[in-house]
């Protein structure tokens, strides 16, 4: 029975390694190792790639491990376009801004066309098979190792290009998609979600990440809230054009409206709740570093991102037994399924369940 460390760089910021399934005091000792994470997806464990991390998972596997290549991503080549497919590219382009897509969902598109227009730079466009684009992603999973996601977003901007842009029928570009990965999202304990969003000395920081966990909000609605979208007379804060061009209301936390109102004397933002320093909008790769600042200082899940503070926002409210439908409307979900995938992840414990053998008397 053996361990198997893939091959760490001196530059990587995590150490992973695969455990036997039958090794279950090996998974007891890296439970207990500060900064450890299983990866699901990957069946790997993962803990910060310090020297002494090194020494400890050596010693834990009493040197009954291999040292193994990682698989490394080969990246798509890049060429320059011709003018005749840089005319399908703007046609692509205006048809996405046409119909009102996002500019996150442009970018995407924009750049999964242009690897596809370069792979068949001297073909007819219309002429090519749905088995030719098919061999075409199964190059791109197979050689440069794309994920999931990836894959999806090549086929969405090919579907559109056929469809929207050619008009050629749907049915007829009814690509072979990537079987959905179920997989739980990342939720911290209320414990942590405290330790994270008190952990900034910086009051503009520490109101960002109260309003996020108290909302339930993803990055670009922190960023999108107006002074005027607050509602401190009916305890709500509006969020207008959320994802999918929706408009919401969700809960206005009583505790945040405290911290924002000293926020605001202090700041004292124009038009935007949140602003950079030279006013406009704040961003969110400024917000996505102070949460990266926050989960070192905090000392929590190193795997936490913003969106997790969406998520244990969601499942803490289930845990207090807040009805499902509500969530699902704080959270802007157009379906519920979308919200009960929050009810797996609840801890399973005589707080929440009980067993149906103390209800008999």
């Amino acid at each position: 029975m053996q361990a198997i460390i893939l091959e760490t760089n001196a530059n990587a910021k995590r150490i992973k390694f695969h455990i036997p399934y039958k090794a279950i005091e090996w998974r007891l000792q890296v439970k207990d190792m500060n900064s450890s994470f299983f990866h699901y997806n990957q069946k790997l464990w993962s803990v910060i790639n310090t020297d002494e991390n090194m020494v400890a998972l050596k010693k834990i596997f009493n040197n009954n491990y291999t040292i193994s290549k990682s698989t490394t991503t080969v990246s798509i080549p890049k060429k320059k376009l011709s003018n005749s497919s840089m005319e399908e590219l703007a046609k692509f382009e205006q048809k996405i801004i046409l119909k009102g897509y996002s500019q996150h969902t442009l970018r995407s598109y924009r750049t999964e066309l242009i690897n596809y227009l370069s792979y068949f730079e001297t073909r007819d466009l219309s002429a090519i098979t749905k088995q030719e684009i098919e061999a075409y992603l199964y190059m791109l999973v197979t050689k440069h190792h794309i994920s999931e996601t990836k894959q999806n977003q090549v086929v969405n901007a090919i579907k559109f290009y056929y469809e929207k842009v050619l008009g050629l029928p749907r049915e007829y570009y009814d690509i072979q998609r990537p079987k959905r990965t179920q997989s739980l999202p990342n939720v911290l304990s209320t414990k942590e979600v405290s330790k994270l969003i008190n952990s900034p000395q910086n009051l503009k920081h520490k109101a960002i990440l109260y309003t996020i966990y108290s909302a339930g909000l993803r990055l670009g609605e922190v960023i999108n809230i107006r002074i005027e979208d607050i509602h401190s007379d009916t305890g709500v804060i509006y969020i207008k054009g959320a994802k999918g061009k929706k408009d919401r209301k969700t809960v206005l936390s009583n505790k945040l409206l405290v911290l924002l109102r000293s926020y605001y004397k202090e700041y004292k933002p124009s038009y935007w709740l949140f602003e950079g320093q030279e006013g406009g909008q704040y961003s969110t790769a400024s917000i996505q570093k102070v949460f990266r600042k926050a989960v070192k200082a905090s000392n929590i899940n190193p795997w936490a991102t913003p969106h997790t503070l969406r998520h244990s926002f969601a499942t803490h409210l289930l845990q207090n037994g807040t009805n499902l439908r509500y969530v699902q409307s704080l959270l802007g979900h157009s379906s519920s399924k979308t919200t009960e995938i929050y009810t797996h992840v609840m801890d399973i414990n005589n707080k929440f369940i009980v067993s149906p053998l103390d209800l008999i008397e």
